[in-house]
């Protein structure tokens, strides 16, 4: 029991750091446009955010250790970061608003359908949608905090990037929606 508690304790830990992490990675966007290097630096905190969802994910798989507060970690923790980089990226000229309402919209709509589910003891467990959405948006608010300086037709390379991860992200919320219909159609209030 012991050891289940401290293994719980490291990945839960992995999760808070990445909350933490949302703080610096914002400021550092917001200063992009007057400090030297804040983008830089932005984007590898970013990066090293990002990296703990894959560690976390991975050690809670291989030890078998997945608690109801580790999930919500997790979750809350990945739905933090790309909502704050995105709002600090619309603030700065390097995200369109209206892709930060998808990207953020989306996450609060599948929350809902989420909270939903699991008031009638039904799990929404992940897909392969919505793992390929968080690594396109991981992309594609990368190449926004870094910007490539020359356009690639009428826009930059990370305005490509996020046209595709707000396609990506409407497909995965139709994906959960779809297959999970049944939630909201179970009565009237």
């Amino acid at each position: 029991m012991r050891n289940e508690q401290r293994t719980a304790r490291l990945l839960n830990g992995i999760s808070l750091m990445r909350v933490v992490m949302v703080v610096p990675v914002v400021a550092l966007v917001e200063l992009g446009p007057t400090v030297r290097y804040a983008y830089v630096a932005a984007a590898v905190l970013f990066t090293v955010a990002a990296a703990t969802d894959f560690l976390d994910g991975y050690l809670a798989r291989r030890w078998g250790a997945t608690t109801e507060l580790g999930v919500f970690l997790d979750t809350t923790a990945d739905k933090l970061l790309v909502a704050g980089v995105l709002i600090a990226l619309v603030a700065v000229g390097r995200a369109w608003p209206w892709a930060a309402v998808v990207i953020v919209g989306r996450e609060i709509a599948v929350l809902g359908l989420k909270a939903a589910a699991a008031t009638g003891g039904t799990v929404v467990k992940p897909s392969i949608w919505g793992k390929l959405k968080f690594n396109v948006q991981f992309v594609a608010i990368t190449a926004a905090i870094v910007r490539y300086p020359q356009r690639i037709g009428f826009l930059y390379l990370d305005q490509w990037a996020m046209t595709v991860a707000a396609v990506v992200t409407v497909l995965s919320a139709v994906e959960y929606f779809s297959r999970f219909s049944f939630v909201l159609g179970s009565g009237a209030q």
